[in-house]
């Protein structure tokens, strides 16, 4: 199943999810993440795509995911945290 949406993060910046997810097993098949916000280097969006792929639709294993990926990346994001990318990503369900 193909999912698109925008989640407004609280304060106002704006996150654009396009999700694609397997409905049987909830994994992750392809993940895009856009938005107003900043992220450094910029190509830790990318690298985290690729992470959250196979993942399961489940907040703590993302939450998890995504927390683990920013520290042992050193990525610095403006604007988003690990809390806000799960909510929008999982708000995809919905």
């Amino acid at each position: 199943m193909e999912k698109q949406i925008v989640y407004k993060v609280p304060g106002g910046k704006l996150l654009k999810i396009s999700l694609s997810f397997d409905e049987t097993t909830h994994k992750i098949k392809d993940i895009m993440i856009s938005g107003d916000f900043f992220a450094y280097p910029e190509e830790s969006i990318e690298d985290l795509e690729q992470v959250l792929k196979e993942k399961v639709l489940d907040a703590k294993e993302l939450q998890d995911v995504i927390g683990s990926f920013i520290k042992d990346h050193d990525v610095e994001f403006i604007g988003v945290d690990a809390s806000t990318l799960t909510d929008a990503i999982l708000e995809a369900l919905a």
